[in-house]
């Protein structure tokens, strides 16, 4: 038996530590707080496409057990953090979900996410080049909207066209037979036939404004108002996705239920929605734009390697 070893070379391993250490440096010259939140938490993701990891906390000596969520972002206590007054922060840290498997997931991985404090997408979009650049020395990415990828690579114009014609291009493209949404023939035909295609460094934005998330809605990145959000590929391969963030309390809240009726229609199950979320943005969450990347992959990336296996010392087949 040999898997009590590390499934990555120890030189592997060094290059790591040497790449978080220069974002550790990265975000000291920029004069951004390193801060550390909860990875349990009492809420639960709201995107319904995620699965958390459950965990009950028995106090000791008994009393009432309680859910407990591993997080699968630190999305939520970090803007809590903004609504407090904390300033641009920064966060490096393990998280969890469930489900998740293969070349390029591990169900533990490393996340790497920032805010900044009067950023826009388009700015956060220049600090994430520089950031990649200097680790991959790929330069600067080619920026594209979401629906000219659509026209360039299955020549539709997902403005104009109807559900149907997304349809016939699932069932053509993807040999899907099933029934999917609007948004569901999107993302089935994005992930399997514009993805992958996305080779050289390219940023994807002005998503359709149903894919919003967490970001706000806003006009002039594309002919329709459109979701002030972010994704970054390279070798086929999604690395970072950011927000221009929403600071609306109400409309949060209602995205929130929203996710919770997508669950329903899905067979899943419903999650605690984050109030306390929902009240530090009734406090006031500043203007501010933040993004999530994959560290794992980014040094997937660095060092040329097939699967993530190659980048972290015990992944779940040996943990």
């Amino acid at each position: 038996m040999i898997d009590w070893q590390p499934s990555a070379p120890l030189a592997n391993l060094r290059r790591r530590a040497q790449i978080i250490a220069g974002i550790r440096r990265f975000f000291a010259e920029r004069d951004v707080l390193e801060v550390d939140t909860p990875t349990l938490s009492a809420a639960a993701v709201s995107d319904p496409h995620l699965f958390p990891f459950a965990a009950e906390y028995v106090p000791e000596g008994g009393g009432q057990a309680q859910t407990l969520y591993l997080h699968t972002s630190p999305e939520y206590p970090m803007k809590r953090l903004l609504a407090a007054g904390s300033g641009c922060i920064w966060q490096l840290c393990r998280v969890y979900r469930n489900g998740e498997s293969g070349s390029r997931h591990n169900p533990e991985f490393s996340m790497l996410e920032w805010y900044r404090l009067g950023f826009d997408h388009h700015q956060l979009m220049d600090e994430v080049d520089e950031l990649v650049d200097s680790v991959l020395g790929c330069g600067r990415s080619r920026r594209v909207t979401y629906a000219a990828l659509f026209a360039e690579h299955l020549g539709v114009d997902i403005h104009g066209c109807e559900d149907a014609e997304l349809a016939r291009l699932g069932r053509e493209h993807c040999d899907f037979r099933g029934e999917l949404d609007r948004d569901g023939w999107l993302n089935l035909l994005f992930s399997h036939c514009i993805e992958p295609r996305l080779l050289q460094p390219t940023m994807v934005f002005a998503f359709p404004a149903s894919q919003a998330a967490l970001a706000r809605v806003v006009e002039g990145d594309d002919r329709v108002p459109s979701a002030a959000r972010f994704e970054l590929f390279i070798q086929g391969m999604e690395l970072a996705n950011g927000y221009f963030e929403l600071t609306d309390a109400a409309e949060q809240l209602r995205r929130f239920e929203s996710d919770q009726q997508s669950r329903e229609v899905f067979g899943r199950a419903a999650l605690p929605i984050d109030r306390r979320l929902v009240s530090a943005l009734q406090q006031g969450l500043p203007e501010c734009a933040g993004v999530a990347l994959g560290v794992d992959r980014l040094v997937m990336l660095a060092l040329n390697a097939s699967h993530i296996d190659e980048v972290i010392a015990f992944p779940l087949q040996r943990a």
